[in-house]
């Protein structure tokens, strides 16, 4: 990974951190205010939202960052795509808002869903307005490389959302406060973001019509086959929730949405890493540079698995002991629909990245159809599982789904031409998580007080996983340094040190793991796991709890 996409990478999951820290804070509040059933109502909509949003927004957002990244001679690019993609924003955004509210005002919405939620879709049909320029802005700055700019906007979304929210919810306006601090939030953005896109490039563009010469056929195909990629990818986020809200009272939809936010925290750097890369690598596949693309590629993979894993694991271990924790009593029988979701959301944290490289080649119909076929599998397992097993099927067929965009999207990469496994080193990151999982939850079951081992669990696990991950050659040990150089300074300069010294030592690549053949290894690392697991059940989480007492 270079060190300019690096710096985009590390801007975003800054920003995703803290958004991240603040969504840790205010979903537990939401829930505990909103109850059970208002909790499955307010995500219910959002749901409804964002499925919607994908015929309004979805291709101009992708579009505006993936061609103002590339290299163009036409000294115009800049001002074309940005004016172009403006007008195209406004003129979806005001047919999508007069269609929420004429649905609404027509009964068409009571129909559907229901005359209570009737009210609520004069507030989305606003939304849909400073919703879409609130992403255009945002994404516009990305494409010109400003993640800077970008990724603080995401940060003052979130905060402006509790800022109003949580006072309106906690006085009694219940959902419609929340959906009252989604508008006040983006319209801030929106107008913020518009902003500092005119400081970069002058807005006055979006008067101009576009050139003769400008490729208005390519950027709406463009447009059209990032509608139906997004709308595939929705389905995988919220056609269980929008089944289940039919099939289930709102109770059950509200502690499977819990679940279900519990499991997307895997997901943050995946994220991170798809928002950069669409913009990032187009770039590099406008100079055809391939072999960079499966090495960046590969890499991503393996590091996402790696990080991925030790936080399903932790997750798992810690499920009883988190969800009631964090969301109260009333929510734990969402502690089994999120042990069902773990698996697949581990294979959806893999695919993110490989997706967006495949976006940034331009050509969409292999993304598309890989990501079809797991929405497909998607909505069967769901359609067939929802009405018998409740959340929990929903839990089920939403984990197979996700699980098998991983293995779709592999396939869908060679098509485009990379290859996202040459460096993932596939066979030892799973070796590494299984080996692991003993002795983490091992320790997790024996510390029975649930603070301790909110306190001992994770970093021990880590450790642990980091000791397989090294044993097994699933990580070299100065790969974390490596990627820790590429950060600004000072924290480059010394992980650059340290890195310079394991180097000198002869220590910084270990080519795969100890030199023992593979069968001693195998027993090595198998025993070792072994050991950890008992010495965890049997005298450390004993001890650990006897010093509490």
């Amino acid at each position: 990974m270079n060190r300019s996409i690096a710096s985009g990478v590390l801007s975003v999951v800054g920003a995703k951190v803290i958004v991240l820290s603040v969504t840790v804070v205010t979903t537990p509040l939401l829930y505990r205010l909103l109850g059970a059933g208002g909790f499955g109502e307010y995500a219910f909509l959002l749901s409804v939202f964002a499925i919607y949003m994908i015929f309004v927004s979805s291709g101009i957002t992708d579009g505006v960052r993936k061609f103002l990244a590339e290299d163009r001679n036409d000294p115009n690019w800049s001002e074309s795509v940005v004016g172009f993609y403006f007008r195209l924003a406004a003129a979806l955004a005001a047919v999508g808002a007069l269609g929420l509210a004429l649905a609404a005002r027509f009964d068409l919405v009571a129909v559907a869903f229901g005359d209570e939620l009737t009210i609520y879709f004069y507030a989305l049909a606003l939304l849909v307005i400073t919703a879409q320029f609130r992403d255009y802005a945002r994404k516009t700055l990305m494409g010109f490389g400003l993640e800077r700019y970008s990724e603080p906007l995401t940060v003052l979304d979130k905060v402006c959302f509790v800022a109003v929210a949580i006072p309106l919810v906690s006085v009694g306006f219940g959902v419609m406060g929340a959906l009252a601090g989604h508008l006040f939030a983006s319209a801030l953005v929106a107008i913020t973001g518009l902003l500092l896109v005119h400081r970069r490039l002058s807005l006055s563009c979006v008067r101009s019509r576009s050139p003769a010469r400008f490729p208005r056929k390519r950027l709406l195909t463009f447009n059209s086959m990032s509608v139906v990629l997004v709308f595939l990818l929705m389905s995988l986020y919220h056609i269980d929730i929008v089944m289940l809200q039919q099939f289930a009272e709102s109770e059950s939809v509200g502690n499977y949405r819990a679940a279900l936010a519990l499991a997307e925290f895997l997901w943050f750097v995946p994220l991170a890493l798809q928002t950069v890369y669409v913009h990032s690598t187009s770039e590099l596949w406008s100079n055809d540079r391939r072999r960079e693309i499966s090495e960046l590629s590969s890499q991503t993979t393996r590091y996402t698995f790696l990080l991925t894993g030790v936080m399903a694991l932790g997750l798992a271990a810690l499920a009883d002991v988190v969800v009631p924790l964090y969301f109260g009593s009333e929510a734990e029988p969402a502690v089994s629909p999120l042990l069902l979701l773990l698996p697949g959301a581990l294979g959806f944290a893999l695919a993110r990245p490989i997706l967006a490289v495949s976006q940034g080649e331009g050509t969409l119909r292999y993304p598309v159809a890989a990501t079809g076929f797991a929405a497909a599998i998607n909505v069967i397992l769901n359609a067939s599982l929802i009405p018998r097993y409740g959340m929990h099927g929903a839990a089920v067929a939403t984990s197979v789904g996700y699980a098998t965009m991983f293995v779709f999207h592999c396939w869908s990469a060679r098509r485009v031409g990379f290859d996202p496994l040459s460096d993932a080193r596939l066979g030892r990151t799973v070796a590494t998580t299984l080996l692991a999982a003993g002795p983490i939850v091992a320790l997790a079951t024996a510390i029975t007080n649930p603070w301790l081992a909110l306190a001992i669990v994770p970093p021990a696990g880590l450790t642990i996983y980091l000791l397989f991950a090294v044993l097994v050659g699933a990580l070299e040990p100065g790969e974390p340094f490596e990627l820790l150089a590429l950060s600004p300074d000072p924290i480059g300069s010394r992980a650059d040190a340290v890195l310079r010294r394991l180097r000198n030592a002869g220590v910084a690549e270990t080519h795969g793991g100890p030199t023992r053949n593979w069968l001693q290894n195998a027993l090595f690392v198998l025993g070792l796991s072994l050991l950890l697991s008992g010495f965890s059940l049997g005298v450390l989480g004993p001890a650990l709890d006897g010093l509490v007492r």
